[in-house]
C-alpha cells in the first residue's frame, strides 16, 4: 500500500508523534510512507526512517491557501501513486478531501478532538472511515456531525514500549518526591488548580519537587508569567521548576514519582497518560472525557474531579504514603497499555483499516423513481455486485417505495428520502445531499437522469458519478455517455451506463423477494376471499398511474375478459390497484357477471408482489405490477398503448404482448381524447392470450 498522511506540521505533540510512529511502522511493513506537513523537528527524524516528506503550506487556514495546496497535493498523490490519504487535522483534510476528490483517491480521517459543530469541521466526518481515538470523541462525531456509526473505528493511540520501558520509580529510592505535569502551556491544562493543590501538600511532604513540562500553546505566551505570579503567590517558588519542552520525555519519566493531567475541558485522549503508565508512574487526572476510559480509578490511576484542589491534593498524599497501593496501580496499568494501548495495536489496527477500504468499494445506485422503473434496476444491482462482491451497494429510492427492494440480495443499504416531494434548492433537498456526503461514496451510478439525480451525484462529492448526458444537468457527471434514443430495452439502456465501469449485464431477467410476513398476509387474504388452494386466480391491473390515463385498457373490456376466464376455467379474478381505484373496482362489478377478489389499496408493495406470484396469469397495462408480475415469474399478458413495447417491456418468457400500431402510436400523451390505440384491442385477443399462457406449460 501507498499511504500518505498529511499534519499541519512536525513539531512534537502527540498528533505528530503518532503519525511519525505510524510512518515508520508502515515502512517496517514494507509499505510506501509518504507525510505532507509544514516542516518541524521530527521531520529529519522521519526522513532518517525512510520515510518520504513533502513540505507544504498546509497549517494555514485561508482558503485561497486550501485551493493552491489542494493542486499540488494532487499531484503528489499522482507522483508517488498514493492509494489513501490520512488527515489528522481540519485545514490538511479540506486540502486532501479536494485532492482526492480531483484524483479519486481514498480519504481517511482521524479526529484527536473535540470540534466545534460548525461547516469547516464537518470534513473531519467525511472520510471513508472516520478514526476515533476515543469511544466520546466518536460520540461526539456520530451526536454532531451525524457521522454514520458503521464508518466510526475506534483505535486509541499507542506508546512504543521499546521506548517507554517500564521502570517503575516506586521501587527506587529518592531523596524527593517528585511531581510532574506534562503539557502544553495553557489554561484548559489546568496548571492553576495542579499549583494550589500542590501548595497544600507541601505542608505534609517537605521534599517535594514540581516539574512542568512543556512550551506555551501560540498566543497563550503571558500564561507562563501568570503562573511564576501565582508560584510567589503561593509561597513554592523553591518547589516548582518550568523545564519547557523536552525530547526525553521516557528518561525524564523515570525520575518521576507522580504525573498529573489536571485539565479542565474533556481531553480527546491525553498521550502523557499511557506513556507514564508504560514507564511506571502512576497517574492523577481529571475524570472528564476521554481521560476517563484510559484510567480505572484506583486500579490503574486516580481519577479525581475537575478544578477540585482538595481531591487533587489528597490524591498526591495517598500515593507518597501509600506505596503498596502505587506498586499495584503502576503494575495493573502496565498490563492494560500492553493490552490496548501500545503502539503495536494501534498501527496494526490502522493497516487493518487500510486494507479493508482498499478492498471494498462504496457504491450509490440512484433511482427514485417510478416503481416499476426501480424493479427493473435489479440487474444492475446485480451485475454491479457480481462484478464487485466485496462492496457495499446503497439505492437512493423515494420514500414511498422503499420497500419493494429491501429484501434484495444485491443491496446493502437503502436511502430513502421524499425526493419526488422535495424541490431542488430548498432546504430538504440539501439535507439529503449532506446525508449523502457523509456516506462516502467511491462511485455514484445514476439510473434515474434527470436534473435531481444529477445534482445529488454532484453534492454527494463523489468522485465517479456515471450516468446519460443530456440536457438535465449531465454535464455534472465525471463520466457520461450520450443517450442515441435507441429503442432498446430498458434493462439495456442501463446497461450502457454499466459500460463506463467495465460491468455488463448478463442476466436481464427481474426477482423480488417477498418475505415470510408477506406471505403469510397473502395467505390470510386468500382464505378470507375462499379461494380454494388449487383453483385457478387470475389477476387484472384495472388501472395505471394516475398521470396516465391513456394507458388504461376500457374497464367494461376488462369485465368481459373476466366473465369469460371464469366461464373456462372456472378461474377467481383479482383486482389489483390502489385505494383511487376502488371506484374502478366497483364500476367492473357492474359490468361484470362475477365476484371478483378486490385487492385495491389491501397491500403494501411486497404484499403486492406475494399475491400476484399466486396468479396463473396476470393482465396488465404498461404499468408497475407488469414488473412485478415479470419480477415473479408469473406469466402475464402486457397491454400497450401510447407507448411502444420495445423499450418498456422487462425480459419474460412467459409473456405476451397485446398492441395495437395506429398511425398517431406510439404518442407518449399521457392523455387522449380518442384512445384508439386501446380501443382497437379487443376482449377476445386479450382473451386468446390469457389461454395461451394457462395452457402453456
Amino acid at each position: 500500500m501507498n499511504i500518505l498522511q498529511i499534519v499541519p506540521n512536525l513539531n512534537t505533540g502527540g498528533v505528530e508523534t503518532g503519525t511519525v510512529d505510524l510512518a515508520k511502522k508502515l515502512i517496517l511493513a514494507k509499505h510506501k510512507a509518504v507525510v505532507v506537513s509544514a516542516g518541524g523537528k521530527l521531520v529529519d527524524e522521519l526522513i532518517s526512517s525512510g520515510v518520504r516528506h513533502y513540505t507544504l503550506a498546509v497549517d494555514r487556514k485561508s482558503p485561497i491557501n486550501i485551493i493552491k495546496m489542494s493542486k499540488r497535493l494532487a499531484e503528489i498523490i499522482k507522483l508517488e501513486k498514493i492509494d489513501i490519504v490520512h488527515a489528522r487535522s481540519r485545514v490538511p483534510a479540506w486540502i486532501a478531501y479536494i485532492a482526492c476528490y480531483k484524483t479519486r483517491c481514498k480519504f481517511v480521517t482521524t479526529c484527536h478532538g473535540y470540534y466545534s459543530n460548525h461547516f469547516f469541521s464537518r470534513v473531519m466526518g467525511w472520510g471513508r472511515k472516520v478514526i476515533v481515538v476515543s469511544h466520546v470523541i466518536g460520540r461526539h462525531m456520530i451526536d454532531g456531525f451525524n457521522v454514520p456509526d458503521e464508518k466510526i473505528k475506534y483505535i486509541p493511540r499507542g506508546v512504543d514500549l521499546d521506548i517507554f520501558r517500564f521502570n517503575p520509580s516506586y521501587l527506587k529510592a529518592r531523596s524527593h518526591f517528585t511531581i510532574a505535569l506534562i503539557g502544553r502551556l495553557t489554561p484548559i491544562k489546568g496548571h492553576i488548580y495542579f499549583l494550589k493543590a500542590v501548595s497544600r501538600i507541601i505542608r505534609s511532604i517537605p521534599k517535594v519537587k514540581v516539574f512542568i513540562v512543556g512550551d506555551p500553546s501560540p498566543g497563550k505566551q503571558g500564561y507562563k508569567s501568570e503562573l511564576q505570579l501565582l508560584i510567589r503567590q503561593l509561597g513554592i517558588a523553591d518547589y516548582v521548576e518550568f523545564l519547557g519542552r523536552r525530547d526525553d520525555i521516557p528518561d525524564l519519566l523515570a525520575n518521576i514519582d507522580v504525573v498529573v493531567l489536571p485539565s479542565i475541558v474533556p481531553e480527546a485522549f491525553g498521550r502523557v497518560i499511557i506513556e507514564a503508565q508504560a514507564v511506571g508512574v502512576p497517574v492523577i487526572a481529571s475524570n472528564i472525557g476521554g481521560i476517563s476510559e484510559v484510567i480505572d480509578d484506583r486500579e490503574t490511576g486516580f481519577l479525581v474531579p475537575a478544578k477540585d484542589v482538595e481531591a487533587l491534593s489528597k490524591a498526591m498524599l495517598e500515593l507518597n504514603q501509600n506505596k503498596q497501593l502505587a506498586i499495584d496501580i503502576v503494575r495493573k496499568a502496565r498490563q492494560k497499555i500492553e493490552k490496548v494501548y501500545s503502539l503495536e495495536q494501534m498501527t496494526g489496527k490502522t493497516i487493518e483499516v487500510y486494507e479493508q477500504i482498499l478492498k471494498s468499494i462504496r457504491i450509490l445506485v440512484v433511482k427514485y423513481s417510478s416503481l416499476g422503473d426501480i424493479i427493473l434496476a435489479v440487474p444492475s444491482l446485480r451485475s454491479l455486485k457480481n462484478k464487485y462482491p466485496n462492496s457495499k451497494i446503497s439505492l437512493l429510492v423515494d420514500s414511498q417505495f422503499q420497500d419493494i427492494l429491501k429484501n434484495s440480495p444485491y443491496i446493502d443499504n437503502i436511502l430513502a428520502y421524499n425526493i419526488k416531494g422535495t424541490p431542488i434548492f430548498s432546504k430538504g433537498f440539501w439535507r439529503i445531499a449532506s446525508h449523502l456526503r457523509d456516506e462516502s461514496f467511491d462511485i455514484v451510478v445514476d439510473l434515474q437522469n434527470n436534473a435531481k439525480s444529477h445534482l445529488l451525484g454532484f453534492l454527494s462529492l463523489t468522485p465517479g458519478r456515471y450516468g446519460y448526458k443530456n440536457k438535465k444537468l449531465g454535464f455534472l457527471l465525471s463520466d457520461g455517455i450520450n443517450d442515441n434514443k435507441d429503442k432498446v430495452d430498458p434493462v439495456s439502456h442501463q446497461a450502457k451506463v454499466l459500460h463506463l465501469l467495465g460491468v455488463d449485464i448478463l442476466d436481464k431477467t427481474l426477482e423480488l423477494s417477498p418475505g415470510r410476513q408477506e406471505e403469510e398476509y397473502v395467505n390470510v387474504f386468500l382464505n378470507k376471499e375462499w379461494v380454494a388452494g388449487k383453483q385457478l386466480l387470475v389477476g387484472f391491473n384495472i388501472s395505471a398511474s394516475n398521470r396516465w390515463q391513456t394507458k388504461k385498457w376500457p374497464l367494461d373490456k376488462f369485465a368481459k375478459l373476466g366473465d369469460i376466464i371464469c366461464k373456462r376455467y372456472n378461474a377467481r379474478i383479482l383486482l389489483t390497484g390502489t385505494e383511487d381505484d376502488l371506484e374502478s373496482a366497483n364500476k367492473f362489478k357492474k359490468f361484470s357477471k362475477i365476484k371478483p377478489i378486490v385487492a385495491c389499496g389491501k397491500t403494501g408493495l411486497l404484499e403486492l408482489a406475494a399475491l400476484i406470484g399466486r396468479c396463473k396469469v396476470f393482465v396488465t397495462s404498461d404499468s408497475a405490477p407488469m414488473h412485478i408480475a415479470a419480477a415473479m415469474h408469473v406469466p402475464f399478458v402486457a397491454i400497450f398503448g401510447p407507448t411502444d413495447p420495445k423499450r418498456h417491456m422487462p425480459i419474460a418468457d412467459n409473456c405476451v404482448v397485446v398492441f395495437k400500431k395506429v398511425s398517431c402510436s406510439p404518442c407518449y400523451k399521457p392523455t387522449c381524447s380518442s384512445n384508439k390505440c386501446l380501443k382497437a384491442i379487443t376482449v377476445e385477443e386479450v382473451a386468446k392470450a390469457v389461454e395461451e399462457l394457462i395452457k402453456k406449460k
